[in-house]
């Protein structure tokens, strides 16, 4: 099975699984799919993420119209952090012991920067625009491997590089009208920032444990938000406490179903059906908010996802892991 052994999230995961009702029902659908290829549990498993993260964006997107993005993000945080407080409660005092403070607090400021630019950009444009562009991450994770970790990257992997960044310039205009479209910029900078985090996370596992990376991430995000949100704060209806506290829920069980695909199948057999969140997000756009995704997204799109599935194949036979963690897909740091 081709997953890195730097990876932390089945940890974090599973000392997630611990609680809740989610607990449950992902114990159900582990018993259902017993006896099956492990690539096919995991291939069901990332389906089921692309899935829930699909609604977790549609969500934001609903409420953000009323509702500040830091204010989203604080009770999405909170959500979350109730949930895993057991593992982390149980692991004091080593939850907080860290070899790397300031490359946590690294962490913390890329992963709250991915998560508000990358949520601000889901409640300005369509949502298959916003899901679209948050593919480029792939191809800064691979900026930034050869940046910092001194990867090195061979002639087709540069290509491949290239062609996906072309996909990502004619996205850029999604509605064509402006040079440069402002949120299709900020979709950009989500990406960005979030193949950051998933670099800082392949150094940090090298000295801290699964569990203080989540800690500190828990914490130190909410902390960020929390001083916006207070300024932005308004009473939200009963409505919306529940579809934010859906958010933050639905976000946990997401990343969960995510780590277990990617526990259960080889990353180069499953990864590509990540993809089918841009079928989800044409969808629940067009249902919900009655927008369609322009051609300019539509063809990038192509041309983005093509690269990538030609990227991460051929580092599989190549026997390269990829740089990338099953934690960081899409906004969900």
């Amino acid at each position: 099975m081709n997953k890195s052994p730097e990876d932390p999230a089945p940890d974090e995961g599973e000392g997630q699984s611990r609680s809740g009702t989610m607990t449950r029902l992902t114990a159900r659908l582990t018993k259902l799919t017993e006896g099956l290829p492990s690539n096919t549990i995991g291939a069901l498993w990332i389906l089921l993420a692309a899935f829930l993260f699909s609604i977790m964006v549609t969500l934001i997107k609903f409420v953000g119209q009323e509702l500040s993005v830091f204010q989203i993000l604080l009770v999405r945080q909170l959500v979350m952090l109730a949930i895993v407080a057991p593992t982390i409660l149980t692991g004091l005092p080593n939850s907080l012991a860290t070899q790397r403070p300031w490359l946590q607090i690294t962490r913390i400021a890329f992963a709250s920067t991915a998560m508000l630019c990358g949520f601000t950009a889901i409640i300005e444009l369509p949502l298959a625009d916003a899901t679209a562009i948050s593919f480029s991450k792939t191809f800064f994770v691979t900026i930034f491997a050869i940046w910092l970790l001194g990867e090195t990257v061979g002639l087709h992997r540069w290509g491949a590089t290239i062609i996906g960044f072309l996909g990502v310039l004619l996205m850029l205009r999604p509605g064509g009208d402006t040079l440069v479209d402002p949120y299709a910029a900020l979709a950009i900078a989500g990406a960005a920032g979030a193949g950051m985090v998933m670099i800082v996370v392949r150094i940090l596992t090298r000295t801290d444990a699964p569990v203080t990376i989540l800690t500190y991430q828990a914490l130190g995000v909410g902390v960020i938000m929390s001083i916006p949100a207070v300024l932005t704060w308004q009473p939200p209806t009963a409505k919306q406490w529940l579809l934010l506290v859906m958010i933050g829920g639905i976000s946990w069980a997401a990343q969960l179903a995510n780590i277990k695909a990617f526990k259960a199948g080889e990353a180069t057999a499953i990864a590509s059906l990540d993809y089918t969140r841009l079928l989800y997000a044409t969808i629940f756009g067009a249902v919900v908010f009655s927008q369609w995704p322009s051609t300019e997204t539509l063809v990038g799109a192509g041309i983005i996802i093509a690269a990538s599935i030609y990227t991460v194949h051929r580092e599989a036979r190549r026997g390269k892991k990829l740089a990338r963690a099953s934690d960081g897909r899409g906004y969900s740091n």
